[in-house]
């Protein structure tokens, strides 16, 4: 088994999961993966807004995906939060969980304090009859991939970089909500996405995306911001889609993330506004080419 948040269960958690997949097979014992919710940082530092990889339905489905087979959710509460790595060890792992192998990541930390670490597991390990392997740093373009990392370069624009750091393009789901209705009067009508606000968006700008909708694909791309043009204050993620041209208020979507095309931009009049949305849709026919 293996224990985290596993934000984002990028190319570091899946080594993990590999290693768990391996020795499952190999003692035939079922893979298994504790984790958190919510984040440990919004109980021990309240005051600090922290936005995720993941909702919580999403990380379920990707350690789904990647072939974990029992999932143990964690409520990260005070009593929880106060148990030692060594009581963690006993209490949790042991006691409830029974278990026999553990594989975690080369800078992991549990327990009261950061006391729990893979030394403490090894001191463990004997006495209690379970065996603690630990996993090296997954490097890409030598550097170590971790979600913190993966959520700055989302935070600036940089989508090839996050979505290497990934090993799949970073989703942002929700449900298809009633907008101001201008991108239909000037030719480019858009889907505004209800987006659960602990999930990290991208920063401000226009992107090229992947659209998922009713089980099919389509290309389109995606503005994130306030509509500066016609004096718009509110935040929104609106995406338009190519070729395409259906009511789908109240439908979920799921958009995946491609490339960026540029920031947020404020024009001196519509016409430009539609100029630039003309090159941007060019820029995304040929992207997927």
């Amino acid at each position: 088994m293996s224990l985290g948040m596993f934000d984002g269960v990028h190319k570091g958690h899946q080594e993990i999961i590999k290693k768990l997949k391996k020795h499952s097979e190999t003692h035939q014992l079922e893979s298994a993966l504790l984790t958190f919710w919510p984040h440990p940082r919004k109980v021990l530092q309240p005051e600090v807004e922290i936005k995720l990889l993941n909702t919580l339905e999403e990380k379920l489905q990707l350690l789904e995906r990647f072939g974990i087979q029992k999932i143990f959710l964690q409520e990260f509460n005070d009593n929880f939060r106060n148990l030692s790595g060594e009581d963690f060890v006993k209490q949790i792992l042991l006691d409830k969980l029974h278990m026999k192998h553990i594989v975690i990541g080369y800078d992991h930390h549990f327990g009261k304090n950061k006391s729990g670490n893979f030394e403490l597991l090894e001191k463990m390990a004997s006495e209690n009859n379970f065996v603690v392997e630990e996993t090296k740093a997954v490097l890409v373009n030598e550097l170590a991939v971790s979600s913190t990392k993966i959520r700055n370069a989302l935070s600036e624009g940089d989508i090839i970089t996050a979505n290497e750091f990934l090993g799949y393009h970073y989703p942002v789901s929700g449900t298809v909500v009633g907008g101001k209705k201008i991108g239909r009067t000037i030719g480019y009508p858009t889907a505004n996405i209800d987006v659960d606000p602990i999930k990290l968006l991208p920063k401000k700008g226009a992107y090229i995306v992947d659209v998922e909708l009713n089980g099919q694909m389509h290309k389109g791309m995606l503005s994130i911001g306030t509509n500066p043009t016609v004096n718009g204050t509110k935040k929104t993620t609106e995406v338009y889609i190519l070729d395409f041209d259906q009511d789908i208020y109240g439908e979920n979507i799921t958009v995946y993330f491609r490339d960026y095309l540029h920031d947020e931009i404020k024009f001196e009049s519509l016409e430009k506004l539609i100029e630039r949305l003309d090159e941007d849709k060019q820029l995304t026919i040929n992207f997927f080419k």
